[in-house]
């Protein structure tokens, strides 16, 4: 699988270092990121990060870019409800989709096809067209309504992929825990890495 564009969600739950960190190595591998958050997760992303994004889809775009040093060209951002957005259609499916960190009510709305935002409308797309779907959901504990929705995604074929750093690699610094668990990210989505150790690495 070779990825060359990729929709990236952030909704509402702790864990915005992992998305931050996903999109800047994602980007460094010249991927297109279609990126969409959630007001909830633009509040998170102020509390836990130097970012404070702006509800404007623009103005966020240009914050991104600026944060990243990025081109432009190799980021788009789209509103929650802005359902022109090539995401919105199988027409035009992104190869595929990460939804980092993922709110069980989010989880729940795409188990359930009964989405009413553009995040929860590009995940049934990227389902319906049968496209990698790699959710990564932050709660703790899980009820059995969480179980069973993730036990329906993933008889479909969705990636349940919960932030669960190991220590085995040596941990120095928070960072080492974010890039343990992107590179099981990026690992999924077939993206060569080696931002963590490997287990029986001789480093």
């Amino acid at each position: 699988m070779s990825i060359e564009t990729l929709t990236l969600a952030m909704t509402g739950a702790s864990g915005a270092p992992y998305t931050l960190r996903l999109m800047q190595l994602c980007l460094q591998a010249n991927i297109h990121i279609q990126f969409i958050c959630s007001k909830p997760g633009q509040i998170v992303m102020g509390m836990e990060s130097d970012l404070k994004l702006t509800g404007n889809a623009q103005k966020m775009k240009q914050q991104l870019v600026s944060y990243f040093d990025a081109d432009s060209s190799r980021i788009h951002v789209y509103a929650k409800d802005q359902w022109t957005a090539p995401v919105a259609s199988g027409s035009s499916v992104s190869d595929a989709m990460v939804v980092c960190p993922c709110t069980m009510g989010s989880l729940a709305s795409i188990a359930s096809g009964t989405g009413d935002n553009l995040i929860h409308r590009a995940a049934d797309v990227i389902i319906k067209e049968r496209k990698k779907l790699i959710l990564v959901p932050r709660e703790t504990p899980f009820s059995s309504i969480h179980l069973e929705n993730m036990l329906k995604l993933s008889n479909l074929g969705v990636v349940i992929l919960p932030p669960n750093p190991g220590f085995y690699q040596g941990v120095n610094k928070p960072g080492d825990l974010v890039d343990f668990v992107v590179a099981r990210i990026l690992d999924q989505l077939g993206i060569d890495n080696d931002i963590s150790p490997r287990w029986g690495s001789s480093e």
